[in-house]
């Protein structure tokens, strides 16, 4: 995308990304109340996205918003154990990327056994460390590093190219399809929309620097090296970064009974076709985009931003809300106008354009790599 794009699509993205996530509170909020009126207890269930959606406007909505949900959990936890084989092998490459994902895949199995959201709770402030530590990492040695002999910064020169690298942003300010089930496990989910844009901002201070410096560094390798970890050389500092990021995985299951052998009996034909999917599709990166354009888009954006619209799109429902748009933005009006382009934006720039350079990206990728790729861009064995 080119050192400007790619700072401003972040920065865009990610307040993107915060305005949704707040829709989606104002909507959690919207449909506890109701029920709460209705003397619904949640003491022993944790509500859910699509339960939201069914509760304000009807099982169509449900159905569409559990399918994009499901589907884009299912494969942005590919995406996590294709990016744990991948870390590995840059510490010991003695067994290739799909050898590893088998290995990480079992592993992983075992965390159906975890009983609910609210013991995350130490993975999140463990996973705030991790991230941040490989992030200024990957900062840092490039720095130190300095740029390569000959380096080039050619970008933005393909569309095909510079859609795809905006999906990708697209995706990483799109994490929030859980939002609900995390709002439901804090004590005080109110203050989630709040929270939720103070990481914002965080995270703003750990993937523009990283990603600027990197760039500066390496240049265009970095087409052909979707890894950013393979471009530095062995070090402790290294070897720490990919240790840390594979300790912070991403979970999905089921929450609405007491039993523990039974919540991992559910979650494990969920587990075994996300361990199928990283041998077949191991495009780290590619596989990123193609999910931030044909998922995350509906999922993350498009969906909430609809669902608000025609949640209070009559006076009384606006009346009666439990939670009013800030008059910050225009109040009623202004939240309708915000959530009109986020759609709009999203649905032609992010799932139309961003969908056809990343389907090409990834079709050039199986043209090349192959299906169950033994070792996708790994560097030839001398």
């Amino acid at each position: 995308m080119g050192m400007a794009s790619g700072v401003i699509l972040q920065i865009f993205y990610g307040f993107m990304g915060s305005w949704t996530a707040y829709l989606i509170s104002v909507l959690y909020v919207e449909y506890r109340s109701r029920k709460e009126k209705q003397n619904v207890n949640f003491n022993n269930h944790v509500i859910q996205w699509f339960e939201v959606l069914d509760g304000l406007l009807g099982p169509y909505w449900k159905a569409i918003g559990l399918t994009f949900n499901c589907t884009f959990l299912l494969f942005g936890s590919v995406i996590q154990l294709i990016a744990c084989a991948s870390n590995i092998y840059y510490i010991n490459d003695k067994l290739d990327k799909r050898t590893w994902t088998y290995i990480f895949g079992a592993c992983c199995a075992t965390t159906v056994f975890i009983p609910s959201f609210h013991n995350y709770r130490i993975w999140s402030f463990l996973g705030l460390g991790m991230t941040t530590y490989t992030a200024w990492y990957l900062t840092i040695a490039a720095l130190v590093h300095g740029q390569v002999e000959g380096v080039t910064h050619s970008a933005p020169t393909k569309p095909v190219l510079y859609f795809t690298g905006a999906t990708n942003i697209l995706y990483t300010f799109g994490g929030h399809a859980v939002t609900v089930e995390i709002m439901h496990a804090m004590w005080r989910p109110r203050k989630f929309k709040y929270i939720y844009l103070m990481a914002t901002l965080y995270v703003f201070t750990l993937t523009i620097p990283s990603a600027a410096s990197v760039y500066w560094a390496f240049g265009d390798e970095l087409l052909t090296h979707a890894n950013a970890f393979s471009l530095f050389p062995n070090s402790p500092w290294r070897d720490s970064a990919v240790i840390l990021m594979l300790i912070h995985q991403k979970v999905i299951g089921m929450h609405d009974t007491n039993s523990i052998l039974l919540r991992a009996i559910t979650r494990l034909p969920v587990v075994i076709p996300i361990w199928f999917l990283a041998i077949i599709f191991p495009f780290f990166g590619p596989i990123n985009s193609a999910v931030g354009a044909l998922l995350v888009t509906f999922t993350v954006y498009i969906i909430p931003s609809l669902a608000h619209i025609f949640t209070y799109r009559s006076a009384s429902s606006r009346e009666n809300a439990t939670e009013k748009p800030p008059a910050v933005i225009g109040g009623w009006r202004g939240a309708f106008v915000v959530n009109v382009v986020v759609v709009v934006w999203v649905f032609v720039v992010g799932f139309g354009l961003g969908g056809w350079a990343s389907m090409t990206n990834f079709i050039k990728q199986v043209d090349t790599f192959g299906l169950f790729a033994k070792c996708y861009q790994c560097p030839p064995r001398h």
